[in-house]
């Protein structure tokens, strides 16, 4: 099986937006060909990840509307919905596309149209991914987050201080992303001072709700240098799912989707989780960076919270995290919010992340839905 290639990324600005979902997919999808120089016709699978444009908007048949508007008709299109890791799910798709000779060209555009809607109305849409059983006692994300981050700081002792450190760093590392919805730093005191939303989580612990979309463009590594000298290699990925029923799983701090998730891609690209020089992780809540660290095989469980209190996942620190500001300042446009983060990860492992540049070979990006019930771990590579 031939590697893959990433040979461009595109992104764009995230947060309240004019356009609708046709007119966000369409402008990642083309900045991403026009960068690479690749005609639209030339495209033979396009890929389209969203959540819920039909729910959101009411606009469906998303994928086969964009080949339209991009000129790229004839190409094979599909919808990738796989909730709120759409983008990651996605990856996998123009991934298996390219590894299994079925296409040499494949652009993925991730995307949702959200601001236009109340928060109640937004989460409402979001908590419809949960249970039934869950869903009917009025069981949302959020209140999942909080419940668990309570037993987390329980079981291991940790301050509350520790998961308002994670917002105040990636609110810093936001302020040098010209994409992120929030680009302003923000202090401890103020993280911790915010209103309670799910107790012990606060304003400042949640990501807000985001316009946006993104792109990525894959081919097989031998045709890569016939499109740019400068791409990245996927060299792992892996893709799996927890219990639906959140109280079902053995420990709810654990999340089983991206420790399985991760082994496989780890075993792909025949490296372990010390190899990583830099990680995109899934923020929708402050706590889930904390659980990811420690799944992931970053930290052993119960010590991922004194990698933020003490500095190491900063940008300056032995394992950054993301730099991009990760969703809770960057933005979190379900759709896109997976392939955003290969975006990040491609930037830096292709020495392209400007003044968010870190020392980076090897990156991981790490997508999660719902509250752990599927995950996709993307592990990308420097090609040189």
């Amino acid at each position: 099986m031939e590697r893959v290639a990433v040979i461009d990324a595109a992104m764009t600005q995230f947060g309240q937006r004019d356009g609708w979902i046709r007119e966000l997919l369409a402008e990642a999808g083309q900045a991403c060909l026009d960068t690479a120089g690749v005609s639209p016709d030339a495209i033979e699978h396009l890929y389209v990840s969203n959540m819920a444009s039909g729910e959101l908007e009411g606009q469906t048949g998303v994928s086969n509307a964009l080949a339209h508007d991009l000129g790229a008709v004839p190409a094979y299109t599909a919808r990738i919905d796989q909730t709120s890791s759409s983008g990651g799910a996605g990856v996998y798709a123009a991934w298996q596309s390219i590894a299994s000779g079925a296409s040499e060209l494949t652009l993925l555009v991730g995307g949702e149209k959200m601001t236009h809607r109340t928060t109640a109305e937004a989460t409402d849409v979001i908590a419809s991914l949960t249970h039934p059983v869950e869903y009917k006692h009025g069981i949302t994300l959020p209140s999942f987050a909080g419940l668990t981050a309570r037993l987390y700081l329980e079981t291991y002792d940790a301050p509350r201080e520790a998961l308002g450190k994670v917002a105040v760093k990636n609110h810093r590392n936001g302020v040098d992303n010209p994409h992120a919805q929030f680009r302003k730093e923000v202090s401890l005191e103020t993280v911790l001072e915010s209103p309670i939303v799910a107790d012990p989580l606060r304003l400042y612990d949640f990501c807000p709700i985001t316009d946006g979309s993104a792109a990525l463009l894959f081919c097989p590594e031998s045709l890569a240098e016939r499109y740019t000298d400068t791409y990245a290699i996927v060299s792992g990925i892996g893709g799996a799912t927890d219990t639906h029923v959140v109280h079902e799983r053995g420990d709810p701090t654990t999340m089983g989707g991206v420790v399985d998730s991760s082994n496989d891609a780890y075993e792909m690209a025949e490296i372990t989780s010390d190899d990583i020089d830099v990680a995109e992780l899934h923020d929708m809540f402050t706590i889930l960076e904390f659980l990811q660290l420690e799944d992931l095989g970053f930290f052993e469980k119960g010590a991922g919270w004194k990698a933020a209190d003490e500095g190491i996942t900063a940008r300056d620190g032995a394992l950054p995290i993301n730099t991009s500001g990760g969703l809770k300042s960057k933005g979190h446009p379900l759709g896109a919010s997976g392939i955003a983060q290969v975006y990040e990860i491609y930037q830096q492992v292709t020495n392209n992340a400007g003044p968010r540049q870190v020392e980076a070979k090897t990156g991981l990006a790490c997508n999660v839905g719902g509250f752990g019930n599927c995950v996709t771990t993307t592990i990308l590579e420097n090609a040189q």
